[in-house]
């Protein structure tokens, strides 16, 4: 405690006597030291051979390093003072021979910088407070100090890497060992981002001896990812997973074991931690970052900031993995990664330019979706937008029309007889009024749209169109129930065909995701709030938008769904038509793929905050007196507007406490007469002599603490939720009167730029090695000898392109030729045959593409008509049925040798002997003119 005639240099000790007490030191003065007073001893102006130095540490009764103290006001000048220290720490300590001093603090008990001398390079940092001794004796019975071990990682095994991570992690290390204290990792959605921090920190583990990683999340969902991604990580250089030789935990208290190597927590976790309060687990569900409360408060500075806790040290971490890194470290959050001394690495897919600058522009590796996609990592994607009259413009409900009104919550519905118009906007859609004919028209075109234009060849062998899996973003709960409801009667399909994923349905989320991403059912999901990363659905071929969406690093998420690549085996386990996943389609019925995007949520302040935005942040631990009291006015007004029924509902969620309680509980936290009555009771319990001021000050800080800890206890998620939704507009009106109709239903220009864009790489492509293989050189520089085409050889031109432009698929190329000119045919089942197909568009044989195997089956019906014409039914049936299998040989292999006769399944009807037999000397030429004429 401070006293009013202290000096800066006695007010700076005394904050630095109480960091080190905390700390776990014992402060002693150099007249009455007892190095046996404890593990660390720290000793008051100790003398040197240069003086004495403001304190010198003992840790288990040996000299191990120094502090040397400055008063407030030179906060800025503490990077000067470390010649100083530095000539402390080398000194010869009075009675004793002692090495150098290795660790050494420069403090104003404001500021603290550290330095560890047996780094290589040493390089001063601002750490947060003191290493307890304990930490320090662990250092030292490693020897080597963490930097130093950071020198010698071996190199990496780079088996099973993708290019893009092997840089990463190259690049990650790089600076490790340059000692740089932030790191960041921009990897494209679906590049592996979680299984790229997994293998660095197997790596920092193993061979850098760190002691604990945390990996930091801000939402429950990142977090459950991360854990299942470390459990199945597998080393390169161990048979044993990752989780048989470390210990990793998901913090869900604030418990942190002592021996887990990594930690799994949101970020509001680690902040309720840090401020010794436990947190209900329905504050980790959304991403804090999108609370505007939160946000006004953070802009106004008037962040809580945290305390060092005893339980959880500085140094509790080495490494900090932050998680999509941009969007929860700024502001309130920055201070739970300013506390530790560890050394911090963000992953991110969109970084902002608060990323770019907190990360001090370290960006060790920037890997983009673009690049991703080129590289055959991710697909690419198409825009097919659907637009409708009353989507666009909204409409009128008139005077006089009987509507149905529909409570929000229950669902329950009444009929009533409008007595004025009410006009509606596109923006309250979903929201005041429900048009199911908007809904419907949607879903209706987007039917029509998937069979004829999205992905037509999705027929199975009963001629049943199969719906690709399809991912829905709703607006709220009860938007998604209209659109399941709609969807299911649209497509004449049951419960199992779509299916609610969200945080707050009945089923198990977990189970219905699991269920979609790899079971055949449900072919379509629609979700609300389950959009952020981690939501990971790999067969998804179509995100289809019935909400807008105004952050930049949120649409990006969402489109970050659709991105991921499957192999064809996995994907037809759920998808039995779709042959290979080259690209998703985005189908946009709210314009948001054209809506202005903003980099991040806009920091003034907004008139209104959310009354969810007030509950989060009271539920998270947030004691602010505008908080409080702004929550406090909300609830009153809900009082005298909520039914009696209401009111006993809320009984069940609060622990009994009415409205009427709860207000007074948030206004008497910051009452200050109720704060004084309540201190004065613990004071007067003291007798008169020892009560002071400060302890009347302590008393009342101690007295609000309770307060505000009893009023902010009452909120968890189940009430939150039930005071958020029983506020809002309780009805919304049903407008089953106006019918909406379909204005636009096509694919994007950019589509349309995009697909001329890949007809000409195909073809630039073909030019480019038409001379190099086989198949292309016979196609463009001597077409007359088409005949000779082989299978192999068109195998070798599939396989070149799948190695070098992975993104030049059969079917895409295919789609990309029908988006730019009128293509009659579905592209044929099998690749290589579309192959052909596209090659012989691309070169010029045909003005138009058609499927290869169709223009066999043309050439071969003209040559039978020329030649049963000509020579009045030249051939007999059995002839025809072998010309006919020799035909359909020519379909799959592309030419027909005298050799495969002696195969199936010629080999059945008596082989090549058989041919000969029926056709005597005319074989050959048989054969040949086959090759010739179908090959045409």
């Amino acid at each position: 405690m401070t006293t009013p005639n202290q000096n800066p240099e006695q007010v700076a000790r005394d904050k630095i006597d109480e960091m080190l007490r905390l700390a776990n030191w014992v402060v002693q003065s150099k007249s009455q030291v007892d190095l046996s007073a404890g593990k660390g001893i720290a000793v008051r102006e100790y003398q040197t051979d240069v003086g004495p130095a403001d304190y010198v540490l003992f840790v288990d009764r040996k000299p191990i390093g120094i502090i040397e103290a400055k008063r407030e006001d030179e906060g800025h000048r503490l990077t000067v003072v470390e010649e100083q220290s530095s000539n402390y720490a080398n000194a010869k300590l009075k009675y004793l021979n002692n090495d150098p001093l290795p660790f050494v603090y420069e403090s104003t008990g404001t500021i603290t910088r550290f330095t560890d001398y047996r780094d290589p390079k040493p390089r001063g940092r601002s750490v947060f407070s003191f290493h307890k001794p304990e930490t320090i004796a662990e250092w030292l019975k490693k020897g080597q100090s963490l930097r130093e071990r950071l020198l010698s990682i071996p190199s990496l095994d780079e088996t099973g890497l993708r290019p893009a991570q092997i840089v990463a992690i190259n690049n990650l290390e790089h600076s490790f060992k340059k000692n740089r204290p932030k790191a960041l990792i921009q990897m494209a959605t679906g590049a592996g981002k979680t299984f790229t921090a997994a293998t660095f920190v197997y790596r920092l583990l193993k061979h850098a001896d760190a002691k604990r990683v945390l990996f930091l999340v801000d939402t429950k969902n990142l977090g459950e990812q991360a854990e299942q991604e470390f459990m199945t990580f597998q080393p390169n250089d161990d048979n044993r997973k990752f989780t048989e030789l470390y210990n990793v935990q998901r913090l869900s208290s604030s418990y942190i074991a002592s021996d887990s190597q990594v930690c799994i927590s949101t970020i509001q976790r680690l902040y309720s931690i840090l401020k010794g309060e436990e947190l209900d687990e329905s504050a980790e569900l959304d991403n804090p970052n999108e609370n505007s409360w939160l946000q006004n408060k953070i802009s106004k500075n008037k962040a809580v900031p945290v305390e060092y806790t005893p339980k959880v040290p500085i140094e509790q971490f080495d490494f900090i993995v932050i998680d999509e890194a941009h969007r929860s470290i700024y502001n309130l959050w920055k201070q739970v990664l300013d506390y530790f001394d560890a050394f911090l690495i963000g992953l991110t897919a969109t970084p902002d330019k608060r990323t770019f600058g907190f990360f001090n522009e370290n960006v060790v590796s920037q890997y983009t979706y673009e690049e991703s996609v080129t590289d055959g990592v991710n697909v690419p994607y198409d825009v097919y937008t659907i637009e409708t009259e009353i989507s666009q413009n909204g409409e009128t409900i008139k005077a006089g029309w009987y509507v149905d009104r529909r409570d929000k919550l229950t669902r329950k519905k009444r009929w009533q007889q409008e007595d004025e118009d009410t006009e509606y906007k596109r923006n309250d859609l979903d929201k005041k009024v429900v048009n199911p004919s908007q809904i419907r028209n949607i879903i209706r075109e987007y039917k029509r749209a998937l069979k004829t234009t999205i992905y037509p060849n999705r027929v199975d062998e009963n001629g049943d169109y199969e719906v690709p899996k399809t991912l829905v973003f709703a607006k709220t709960d009860s938007h998604a129930d209209d659109i399941i409801k709609i969807i299911r009667e649209e497509f004449d399909e049951g419960n199992d065909f779509c299916k609610k994923v969200t945080y707050k349905i009945e089923e198990d989320p977990k189970s219905v995701l699991n269920r979609f991403r790899n079971s055949y059912y449900p072919r379509i999901a629609v979700t609300v709030d389950m959009i952020a990363t981690g939501t990971d659905v790999k067969p998804l071929e179509v995100l289809l938008f019935m909400r807008d969406v105004k952050s930049i690093n949120y649409f990006e998420q969402m489109k970050g769904r659709g991105t991921r690549t499957i192999n064809s085996d996995s994907l037809q386990l759920v998808s039995k038509t779709a042959k290979t996943k080259t690209h998703f389609v985005i189908v946009d019925a709210v314009g948001a793929t054209k809506s202005k995007k903003t980099d991040s949520r806009p920091l003034e302040r907004k008139k209104s905050v959310p009354m969810k935005d007030l509950l989060g942040a009271v539920t998270m631990g947030v004691a602010d007196e505008d908080l409080f009291l702004s929550l406090a006015n909300r609830l009153i007004r809900l009082e005298k507007q909520i039914t009696e029924k209401e009111k006993d509902k809320l009984l069940e969620f609060s622990g009994g406490k009415n409205l009427k309680q709860i207000t007074k509980e948030l206004i008497t936290a910051f009452d200050q007469d109720e704060i004084e009555t309540k201190a004065q009771l613990e004071i007067d319990k003291i007798p008169v002599q020892d009560q002071t001021p400060a302890l009347l000050e302590e008393a009342k800080k101690e007295a609000q603490e309770q307060l505000i800890l009893e009023a902010s206890k009452t909120f968890n998620g189940e009430l939150n939720d039930y005071l958020d939704n029983v506020r809002k507009q309780h009805e919304q009106i049903i407008d089953s009167v106006n019918i909406d109709s379909v204005t636009k239903s096509e694919w994007e220009t950019t589509s349309v730029d995009k697909a001329t864009e890949i007809v000409k790489d195909f073809t630039e492509y073909l030019e480019a090695n038409k001379d190099e293989i086989k198949a292309l050189s016979i196609f463009y520089n001597q077409p007359y000898n088409r005949r000779d085409i082989t299978f192999k050889m068109i195998k070798d031109v599939m396989e070149k392109l799948q190695l070098e432009k992975p993104l030049l698929a059969p079917d895409y190329v295919w789609n990309a030729y029908a988006t730019v000119e009128e293509v009659k045919s579905k592209p044929p089942k099998e690749q290589l045959t579309g192959l052909v197909s596209l090659i012989r568009r691309a070169c010029g044989i045909d003005q138009q593409l058609i499927p290869y195997d169709k223009t066999i089956n043309e050439n071969f019906r003209k040559w039978m008509f020329e030649q049963n014409a000509g020579q009045h039914n030249r051939f007999m049936p059995e002839q025809v049925e072998w010309l006919r299998m020799i035909k359909d040989h020519v379909v799959s292999s592309y030419h027909i040798e005298i050799d495969d006769l002696d195969y199936t399944p010629f080999d059945a009807k008596g082989g090549k002997g058989k041919m000969h037999q029926l056709f005597g000397n005319q074989m050959n030429e048989v054969i040949n003119e086959l090759n010739e004429v179908l090959a045409a």
